[in-house]
């Protein structure tokens, strides 16, 4: 018999073979497209680090909103930048707070969409940590009660779930604390359970106007080195509450993702983030890459690591090259 007598190669061939045997696929409904948010009327700004994305005000953000449903995606994630800054982050739970004043207008408007909000404080305080700071320190247990307020204040609002970012210790059972007593034990906690300390945000601080005044995020975001740090995170939102857990970023953390994948059954999401995003669209304009295709495989990659859902600003393309 003539070698070789095992042929992959023989499904291959055929096209119609290939999607047969394909084992990942994507969907619109895999994904969550983040959106930036800001104070007035009429504002429709691009972000120039990240081409195709804007800062939308509520208004705006209402026919935004509506287009990315009629796409089919079933939610998207909400960051806001406020109208003013102070050192302990006021306007990430007031009433009248840039998120609060979106979500109420998005319900208002009926858009059929699930409406995330991330729960944290850098986009709001004066020093652009995520945090409260004590004696030059970010304090842990001061921050929770801060970020536990901004929870209920956007349940308030009407968020369908929240998603706190902020990788304080023991922030989601004091969310889902706060949520519970204040009336709603159903609205879901998403957490950025292995949120790593990365250089591929870098375009986000543009958008969220959030780089910190001193120093860096390294004493509370993860080292990228560690992956069985990330397990122990992951676990221990889990045992908190935390109903969907979340790998960021996501590509260079592929491996984490499928550990993740592998020690819980839990919902699990991955942020294909902001410097992932641009470093295609950077690329695709130089014409060095064909952007469709490196997008879907970039993509595709994500979930076969284990992702359930993913967080992308290529939501929308991905949306109409997918039809």
């Amino acid at each position: 018999m003539a070698f070789p007598t095992v042929r992959p190669r023989r499904i291959r061939n055929n096209p119609l073979l290939r999607r047969l045997v394909c084992e990942t696929t994507i969907s619109v409904s895999d994904f969550i497209y983040p959106l930036f948010v800001t104070h007035g009327e009429k504002v429709r700004s691009e972000i120039s680090s990240m081409p195709g994305n804007f800062h939308f005000s509520p208004d705006m953000l209402v026919e935004e909103v509506k287009e990315v449903a009629d796409l089919g995606i079933p939610a998207i994630m909400l960051f806001g930048i406020p109208a003013r800054k102070d050192p302990v982050g006021t306007e990430a739970y007031a009433d009248n707070g840039i998120i609060q004043t979106a979500v109420r207008s998005l319900k208002k408007n009926k858009v059929n969409i699930a409406v995330i909000t991330d729960v944290c404080l850098c986009e709001y305080t004066s020093h652009g940590h995520c945090g409260i700071i004590q004696n030059e320190n970010v304090d842990n247990d001061l921050s929770l009660e801060v970020l536990a307020k901004a929870a209920v204040s956007q349940a308030e609002a009407g968020a369908d779930m929240v998603a706190p970012s902020d990788m304080m210790d023991g922030r989601v059972q004091a969310i889902r604390q706060a949520l519970d007593l204040k009336g709603f034990k159903d609205t879901p906690v998403m957490s950025y359970a292995a949120k790593y300390a990365s250089s591929f945000y870098g375009p986000f601080r543009e958008a969220a106007d959030s780089a910190p005044q001193f120093g860096d995020r390294k004493g509370y975001q993860m080292d990228y080195h560690n992956i069985r740090e990330a397990v122990r995170e992951l676990l221990l939102d889990v045992e908190e509450g935390a109903d969907i857990v979340m790998v960021k970023p996501a590509l260079a953390y592929l491996d984490v993702l499928r550990t993740a994948r592998e020690v819980t059954l839990h919902p699990l999401a991955a942020y294909n983030v902001s410097g992932e995003f641009s470093m295609v669209k950077a690329a695709a304009m130089k014409g060095w890459i064909k952007e469709k295709e490196i997008t879907l495989e970039i993509i595709t990659s994500i979930k076969r690591a284990g992702a359930d859902m993913i967080l992308t600003y290529h939501a929308k393309d991905l949306a109409r090259w997918l039809e």
